[in-house]
C-alpha cells in the first residue's frame, strides 16, 4: 500500500488483517459481496472486544446493526490478505456512524467502502436505549468531542 494510506490506517480505531480464503470467492471469481459485509462484521466485533477488555459480555443493553451499506471499488481476488479498518464518524445519543475500508495487500489498494449505524437496544424491554457512557467514553476518549452529534 502506499504511504498514505498507512498513514490512515495506523489512526484508524480497529485495524484487522484478515486472509482472503479461497471459499471467499465466487462464479465470477472475484470476492462475493456478502463476504466484504462479513469482514465489516469482524472488525465491528474486535471494536467492541477493545472497549471491554477483549470478553465480549453483554446484558441487558446490547449493540445491534440497524443499517448498512457497501460501495465496491475494486474486486478482491484469492490470494491475499485485506487489511480492514474501522471508525466512528458520528456518535449520537442512542447510535454510531461507523465507516470501514478494505485495503487489498496484494493490490495496494482500497476495494470497498462501508457505513453501518449501530444502535444500543434493550433486551429486557425490547426497545432502543441511549449509548451506554462507558461505549461513548471509548469513542469520545480516542477521537475527542468532534464526534458527537
Amino acid at each position: 500500500m502506499n504511504d498514505s494510506m498507512i498513514d490512515n490506517i495506523s489512526d484508524s480505531f480497529i485495524t484487522l488483517e484478515l486472509p482472503v480464503l479461497w471459499g471467499d470467492m465466487d462464479a465470477a471469481q472475484h470476492v462475493n459481496n456478502t463476504v466484504y459485509l462479513r469482514w465489516i462484521e469482524s472488525a465491528r466485533i474486535e471494536m467492541f472486544q477493545k472497549m471491554q477488555g477483549v470478553k465480549l459480555d453483554f446484558k441487558k443493553i446490547v449493540p445491534i446493526l440497524a443499517w448498512q451499506d457497501c460501495k465496491y471499488i475494486f474486486p478482491a481476488t484469492y490470494p491475499d490478505q485485506v487489511v480492514i479498518t474501522l471508525d466512528i464518524i458520528e456518535l449520537s445519543e442512542d447510535r454510531v456512524l461507523c465507516e470501514g475500508k478494505i485495503y487489498s495487500k496484494n493490490h495496494k489498494r482500497i476495494v470497498a467502502i462501508s457505513k453501518s449505524l449501530l444502535m444500543a437496544y434493550d433486551m429486557e424491554e425490547l426497545k432502543k436505549h441511549p449509548f451506554p457512557r462507558a461505549w461513548r467514553k471509548s469513542f469520545t476518549d480516542f477521537y475527542g468531542e468532534s464526534i458527537v452529534k
